[in-house]
């Protein structure tokens, strides 16, 4: 668990980087129909840490096992205009909601690690999986479209 946690804590400092040398166009450019801009990546990164802060924290209480519902990624980034949004508003909202699922990370118990999660179709998975699912969709994002 601490090399996720070690991992968040490096994307938390590095990410705000990134865009702070970008410039406007080079955060707003769709480089083809139906792909995000590098600012929609970045709302859509916000929108999964706002739907795993609320797994992270249900699986250690609720009804085992938890099951894990999905969402509709494309409407939530268009519903919420991360693109007119600007750059600042959207790091402060993802490196804030980052920042508390790295408090509830640190809180943790080997017991909760170990709770179980029901993923669909048949999948059957642990909190700590679903922790480094969240860390490793986080990076795939980061390396590919950031």
């Amino acid at each position: 668990m601490q090399n996720i946690i070690e991992s968040l804590r490096y994307w938390l400092l590095k990410i705000p980087e990134m865009f702070h040398i970008m410039t406007e166009t080079e955060m707003t450019e769709r480089t083809a129909p139906n792909r995000w801009s590098k600012k929609e990546y970045l709302g859509h990164l916000c929108d999964s840490a706002l739907i795993n802060l609320e797994r992270f924290i249900k699986i250690q209480y609720d009804v085992s096992p938890y099951v894990v519902s999905t969402y509709d990624q494309v409407q939530w980034v268009e519903l919420q205009g991360y693109q007119k949004l600007p750059i600042e508003e959207i790091l402060l909202l993802w490196t804030s909601l980052n920042k508390k699922i790295l408090v509830v990370l640190g809180n943790l118990s080997e017991q909760a690690l170990s709770r179980p999660c029901d993923m669909g179709q048949q999948q059957k998975v642990t909190l700590k999986w679903l922790v480094q699912d969240y860390l490793d969709h986080l990076e795939h994002h980061v390396k590919k479209h950031l």
